[in-house]
């Protein structure tokens, strides 16, 4: 899931970053500390979730809302509380006040998830494994690893074997919540229980390595 942070506070864009490090599921795109430089973004690009201060330079947040052609989900952040009555004409999931303390953020995280788990639609495929087609869900996809000849789609009950190259389910899968880390791992970003300097450590407790041409970049996609 995609979301950027609009916010003229570089202090308040750093807390904004650090929380979002609790959550690997979700790609940080940008961050704007104008409202305008922001909407000419979201003019070429997609969005899940929008991090909101209301008081922008040029352009307010109330009326950067107001100029949208499509309206993302919104958390609004700021000092004054004067408009939260106002902002619920727009898709805002929650009201954050500053200074924000960690657990309004989770609070305001898990509403999101909440009120978008049932639209969301499970992302299924079908894998040729020899002369079988399987239907894998993404969910249950917990990491992709390529051995030799083939790559072995491991799930939570199974493990599915497939012609396809990594490259191949990196094309496929990179907009649905996985992360190419290794050479040879493809893994679920909602898989990921902790990270490490050179391995991360997955729900099930396996470790998988985090290649050393491919650190920047993972890296980049769960805020770190």
């Amino acid at each position: 899931m995609k979301c950027i942070i609009v916010e003229d506070q570089i202090p308040a864009q750093r807390i904004l970053k650090h929380y979002l490090q609790d959550y690997p599921e979700w790609q940080l795109l940008a961050s704007f500390t104008d409202a305008l430089q922001a909407k000419e973004f979201l003019q070429k690009e997609e969005v899940d979730l929008i991090f909101l201060d209301i008081h922008l330079p040029r352009l307010s947040g109330m009326d950067f809302l107001r100029n949208l052609k499509t309206h993302p989900a919104v958390i609004l952040t700021t000092a004054f509380p004067d408009y939260a009555l106002e902002s619920y004409e727009f898709k805002v999931i929650d009201y954050l006040m500053k200074p924000i303390a960690p657990e309004r953020f989770a609070q305001a995280m898990d509403k999101y998830h909440s009120l978008h788990k049932s639209a969301e639609p499970e992302y299924s495929f079908f894998v040729k494994s020899g002369y079988e087609n399987i239907a894998v869900s993404s969910k249950e996809l917990l990491y992709i690893a390529s051995d030799m000849d083939y790559t072995e789609l491991h799930l939570k009950d199974k493990t599915v074997l497939s012609k396809e190259t990594l490259n191949y389910w990196e094309q496929k899968l990179g907009d649905h919540g996985f992360q190419r880390v290794h050479k040879s791992y493809l893994i679920n970003l909602e898989q990921i229980l902790e990270v490490r300097s050179t391995v991360l450590i997955l729900k099930n407790d396996l470790e998988i390595p985090i290649g050393r041409a491919y650190k920047e970049a993972f890296r980049e996609r769960i805020n770190l």
